[in-house]
Formats: C-alpha cells, sequence, structure tokens
C-alpha cells in the first residue's frame, strides 16, 4: 500500500487547530490501515519523525431529506504526534 493510499486527507477543524499547537495533526486515513502504516506514510510524505500515532473510528451520520433517509460513511481518523521542534509546512498557513 502506497503512502499516498494510506494518508486520504488532512482534517482542518477548529480542535484539530489548536492540537497543532501541542504538535498533534489529524488525518483521515485509509480503514484498513494500522498504526504503523500510519506512521510510516506520515514520515515518508512529510519527512518527519514521527512520535506516538492514535486512531479512533469516527461513525457515520444518520441525514434526512423529507422521507429519504441515508448514512455517510464510517471513516478512520489518526491523530499523529510529532517530535519537538517538528511540524508539517502544509499546515503552517491555517
Amino acid at each position: 500500500m502506497s503512502p499516498y493510499d494510506v494518508i486520504l486527507r488532512p482534517i482542518i477543524t477548529e480542535a484539530s487547530t489548536d492540537a497543532m499547537e501541542l504538535n498533534k495533526y489529524t488525518f483521515e486515513v485509509d480503514r484498513r490501515a494500522n498504526k504503523i502504516q500510519i506512521r510510516r506514510a506520515v514520515e515518508e510524505i512529510f519527512k518527519v519523525h514521527v512520535v506516538k500515532v492514535n486512531t479512533t473510528w469516527v461513525r457515520g451520520k444518520t441525514k434526512r431529506r423529507g422521507m429519504n433517509v441515508g448514512r455517510t460513511p464510517d471513516r478512520k481518523k489518526a491523530i499523529v504526534t510529532l517530535a519537538p521542534g517538528e511540524s508539517i509546512e502544509l499546515f503552517e498557513g491555517v
């Protein structure tokens, strides 16, 4: 699995932006990826040293449009902690 297949997109919310001050970055990752694959993918793509990886499942929400009921897909989220003094330039403009 390619590193670009593991890391799908960054998650930029108010809470994740506040966590960036603590060197914690949030990504949506492939559902089949484990912590080791996530660590290697972030280190290879962004050329940083990862200290810790926390993962969690985000359940999809039920959405209604009148009588039509559907669900958004479940997704997997990873919170990656970097070594002190390192950062990801992708998020610097946020």
